[in-house]
């Protein structure tokens, strides 16, 4: 047998074509990486010393963390974020699953209609919050449009309920971000085999059952992802609860950002802020680092496969 041919030189400067794509792509990436990091591993020191005004050298210990867990507002705000979290997690991903099955059933107009919902998440956080803090509030919103009309009992008042206001910011959150889920549920049923399906209705079943038994099985690892997703903006959320409630009434809406922010721009206490903040840091990696690891075991079973 004749040897194998010598590979092919490289012509010179070739991998300098891929160097616009290095710079474009992976020079912010790392960039944004090192910020993260960097100040994720300040905000993680600074929370163990006793800084107040500007960060002060000295160890304390737990001491910050203890304060932090030990204050209502923490508390309050735990609860709220519990609470917050699973209805806004919930009714997100019921209203974008409903949505993207009613347009999977190429309906006329389905890209205004696709458009129309999505628009919301292209509005900010902080223009959202201003306009529904309008819409709810009771003297000049839904309302008094109501009173106004005649029906002088009605009563929509949740803004300044303290049992009711985390909801206004459940409702205005659902509405931001249905869309959201709407487009991937809606990718996912697009991506469905149409021989399963084409084999369920030759079989006689329902479009009903067709979804229950064979097409929403199959959206199980976007259900996954969507959740996560949605989970990470809860644990977040600052500007639209800063924009819609305040964290009012009183302190009946407080998230645990809110808390962070009190301590330190309103109280001026950098420790306990910064303790809030690794503590809120803490609460998204146990919602990440479960996904991350069932993503990995399911990329390694698809390897094997």
């Amino acid at each position: 047998m004749s040897p194998a041919a010598p590979a092919a030189a490289r012509p010179p400067f070739a991998s300098l074509k891929r160097l616009p794509e290095f710079l474009v792509i992976w020079v912010p990436l790392l960039i944004s990486a090192g910020h993260v990091v960097t100040f994720a591993l300040w905000t993680t020191w600074m929370s163990f010393t006793p800084s107040t005004l500007v960060p002060a050298d000295g160890f304390v210990g737990l001491r910050n963390y203890n304060a932090v867990l030990a204050t209502r507002n923490w508390k309050i705000a735990f609860d709220n974020l519990l609470l917050f979290g699973s209805g806004f997690v919930v009714l997100s991903l019921s209203a974008g699953l409903i949505l993207a099955i009613l347009l999977d059933q190429r309906i006329r107009g389905e890209n205004v209609l696709r458009s129309i919902f999505l628009y919301p998440l292209a509005v900010s956080f902080v223009v959202t919050g201003t306009v529904w803090s309008w819409l709810l509030n009771p003297g000049i919103g839904i309302q008094k449009l109501v009173n106004d009309l005649g029906w002088t009992s009605f009563r929509f008042d949740w803004l300044i309920d303290r049992d009711m206001a985390i909801w206004t910011i459940v409702i205005t959150a659902v509405w931001q971000s249905c869309g959201f889920a709407m487009a991937l549920f809606l990718a996912g049923l697009r991506s469905v085999d149409g021989d399963l399906v084409k084999a369920a209705q030759i079989d006689g079943t329902g479009p009903v059952r067709i979804y229950r038994r064979v097409i929403l099985p199959t959206l199980w690892p976007i259900t996954i992802t969507v959740a996560v997703i949605q989970l990470q903006f809860a644990i977040t959320t600052f500007d639209l609860v800063r924009a819609l409630t305040g964290g009012g009434p009183g302190i009946a809406t407080q998230l645990p950002a809110l808390v962070v922010y009190d301590f330190m721009f309103q109280r001026g206490n950098l420790g306990r802020g910064a303790a809030a903040a690794v503590l809120m840091l803490l609460v998204l990696l146990a919602v990440l680092l479960p996904h991350w690891t069932w993503r990995a075991i399911q990329n390694r079973r698809a390897a094997r496969g």
